[in-house]
């Protein structure tokens, strides 16, 4: 069983910052992709960000220089660092790892994600 446990939402004020982390833990073999994805009410869920395994990153249009994702492969954690934060930025953060894990078998490039942490952006 795998499982992704995001933490660091809440409440911040415009301008502000915020980091956001995410373990990944189980029988884990290697962890390919993770990421960062968000939906604000009455939306579709959007990229935020992604890093690969290698740690080349990717954002999405919306938050590019002002949110620095980065993991720690060691750890199996992900961190989004979020700064110059605007009232656009809220919603329902999830994290998500592309990944390969040993059960009676081993499964390649199985796709998990955590059950999301709440950013809001208000004064």
């Amino acid at each position: 069983q795998v499982q992704l446990v995001e933490s660091g939402g809440g409440l911040v004020q415009p301008g502000g910052s915020l980091r956001l982390s995410c373990a990944a833990s189980g029988n884990i073999i290697r962890i390919n992709t993770m990421g960062w994805y968000r939906q604000a009410p009455g939306e579709q869920r959007e990229l935020v960000a992604t890093i690969a395994a290698g740690g080349r990153p990717n954002y999405g249009d919306s938050v590019k220089g002002r949110f620095t994702i980065s993991r720690d492969n060691a750890k199996n954690t992900v961190y989004l660092q979020m700064n110059s934060l605007k009232p656009e930025d809220t919603a329902v953060y999830y994290c998500n790892a592309n990944l390969d894990y040993s059960s009676v078998v081993v499964r390649y490039g199985m796709n998990y994600w955590g059950k999301g942490t709440l950013v809001t952006v208000s004064s």
